[in-house]
């Protein structure tokens, strides 16, 4: 090989050497680009991850301070509530203590209508129905006009009376003519005396007669005024509520027959079956709260009046009358009711709350303790026997507890409020 050709040789080598080596650096150059985009983009994606979590901590953050600002009811079965808005809505507390029961004696019966407060309307003499001027269930006082009737026997008596009337007058006119004449020395003195018997004799059938008319229901002021034959009215001896009505337009009536009755509800009695075994234990006078199903949450106090002398063969039972006021007229007579007959405290003393301060929550029996901060707990309780008013506390309560005595249903009312907010303070 020439000389020439060596160099020629050697110069192309160096080319490709040369050529070689620009093209690896300019490929490392890329590489290294590609992996601070790379670390960038990683670096980017760290960065929002860290970001969301932030935000979400502080979505946390903020659904804890919404849970921690919703102080006026607090958590499920609890409830916040100011001394002032306590004090408003009648929520009064006391502390829990050992109280002595009553016992009870349990009687079933049924509601009558008190007898003596009740009165059958009928005329006082026969007569034809001419208007009627009540109907069922009407509220009646006393002295008022049911109804109306024509009779036979009150024109006859209004006769009676007109002609008493007129004999009176005549007699009157006969006795002051013989005093004229006896002041004269004309009559004899027997005559004035005869003429003053007549004139008291009139009188006197004049005031039967009279009588007569106002025993039958007639003002005699309307016959003295005039009228011809007044209409009979019959009128109602008490106030009260129509519970039978039997007046017919048309039809006739007599005293045998009663066109009304009238019932003062306002009292009724409950007739109860007292045990034999318990018979001893009762007595006139004795206090009882009478319930009946229709108003299981209506206890209305009553006394008992009237205590049986015969025992039922069969039931082995007495009857007992416990007289209650019935306000309202919820107790109607034929009800069956119970009547809770409170006997002395003789058992020793147990744990005790008022009745109202019970109350049902989720279908648990619940009594309001207050906590710190003004803060009631509703916590929940196992009952026990129940007397005059106020029931035993067998478990959730201890002594010393301060409760809500009064106003528990307003607490109740407040933590079902409660319940209808969500976790984020908006109403469902």
């Amino acid at each position: 090989m020439s000389k020439k050709a060596k160099i020629v040789g050697i110069i192309l080598a160096l080319a490709l050497t040369g050529a070689f080596t620009y093209r690896f650096v300019q490929m490392g150059a890329a590489g290294s680009e590609q992996g601070e985009h790379a670390g960038e983009a990683g670096h980017t994606e760290a960065k929002h991850e860290e970001e969301g979590h932030a935000k979400e901590e502080k979505g946390h953050e903020g659904e804890h301070a919404g849970e921690a600002g919703h102080d006026e009811h607090g958590a499920a079965g609890s409830v916040t509530m100011k001394p002032e808005i306590q004090k408003q809505n009648g929520v009064v507390l006391a502390a829990a203590k050992p109280l002595r029961l009553a016992g009870v004696i349990r009687a079933t019966g049924k509601v009558e209508v008190n007898a003596d407060r009740i009165a059958h309307v009928a005329p006082r003499i026969p007569g034809k129905v001419i208007s009627v001027r009540a109907s069922l269930g009407d509220s009646v006082s006393a002295g008022q006009s049911l109804a109306t009737l024509d009779s036979v026997e009150v024109g006859e008596a209004i006769g009676r009376y007109r002609q008493a009337k007129t004999r009176l007058t005549l007699a009157q006119g006969n006795m002051d003519r013989v005093k004229a004449l006896v002041d004269r020395k004309i009559a004899a003195r027997k005559d004035i005396l005869q003429a003053e018997t007549d004139y008291k004799t009139a009188q006197t059938e004049l005031a039967t007669d009279e009588e007569r008319l106002t025993l039958y229901g007639v003002s005699v002021v309307e016959v003295r005024g005039g009228a011809r034959k007044p209409l009979l009215p019959v009128r109602s001896p008490i106030g009260g509520i129509v519970t039978e009505k039997h007046a017919i337009v048309g039809e006739l009536a007599d005293p045998s027959k009663s066109l009304y009755t009238v019932a003062d509800l306002s009292s009724v009695w409950v007739l109860v079956d007292i045990n034999e075994k318990d018979l001893a234990k009762v007595h006139k006078g004795q206090g009882a709260v009478v319930t009946v199903g229709a108003f299981p949450d209506l206890k209305l106090k009553g006394r008992i009046t009237y205590i049986a002398d015969l025992v039922d063969e069969s039931t082995r039972t007495v009857k007992a009358r416990v007289e209650v006021a019935n306000p309202g007229r919820k107790l109607k007579p034929e009800m069956f009711a119970t009547a809770e007959l409170a006997l002395a405290a003789d058992a020793p003393p147990v744990l005790a709350v008022p009745e109202d301060a019970v109350q049902e929550l989720d279908g648990k029996k619940v009594v309001f303790v207050a906590e710190e901060g003004n803060r009631f707990e509703a916590r929940q309780v196992q009952l026990g026997r129940s007397a005059a008013g106020v029931v035993e506390i067998a478990s959730g309560l201890k002594e010393g507890e301060s409760y809500a005595a009064k106003g528990a249903f307003i607490l109740k009312s407040e933590v079902k409020k409660g319940e209808v907010v969500d976790e984020h303070g908006h109403g469902k």
